[in-house]
């Protein structure tokens, strides 16, 4: 397991996440905000779906949920019908024009990275990739069981035991 100064290392290294996300964000079209770009690429990856699912895949509440549903139903990407199943819900789809809006968003996205990681290998992008996914997993383990207490006990290293 790893040491305090190793996950100290980390905790200053998450910051380039911060930095990563703030110049994905400078690409994304001016009426794109990030919250409708996640909505798109939601529903381009999961199909249609209730808005109480997109809630919990976007790990927000309803509110904000229902002000982004809003904003790229208003534009025309995204239909909302009635819930077969339940009248009162409603069931989210892409439209043809959410489809090349979030067609476009991949290439823009993929382009930057590509400029931005043009000098990594292969091996290096998909080591990237696979950590980050187990990094995630971790962290959406978490919200399923309460958080553990922090105490001396557990934040002493061994070599402070």
């Amino acid at each position: 397991m790893a040491g305090q100064p190793q996950y100290e290392e980390l905790v200053r290294q998450f910051s380039a996440f911060g930095a990563v996300k703030r110049e994905l964000g400078r690409i994304l079209p001016s009426d794109c905000p990030s919250g409708s770009a996640a909505v798109l690429t939601l529903l381009g990856r999961h199909g249609d779906m209730r808005m109480s699912r997109l809630a919990e895949l976007l790990a927000v509440d309803m509110s904000v949920t229902s002000r982004h549903v809003a904003h790229v139903a208003e534009r025309g990407w995204i239909d909302r019908s009635p819930d077969p199943a339940d009248k009162r819900s409603r069931i989210l789809r892409l439209t043809p024009a959410g489809q090349d809006r979030l067609d476009e968003l991949s290439r823009r996205t993929c382009q930057l990275l590509a400029e931005r990681l043009g000098d990594w290998s292969d091996d290096e992008v998909a080591q990237l990739t696979g950590l980050m996914a187990r990094l995630r997993a971790s962290f959406d383990d978490c919200r399923a069981h309460p958080p553990h207490p922090v105490s001396d006990e557990t934040t002493r290293t061994p070599a402070s035991a």
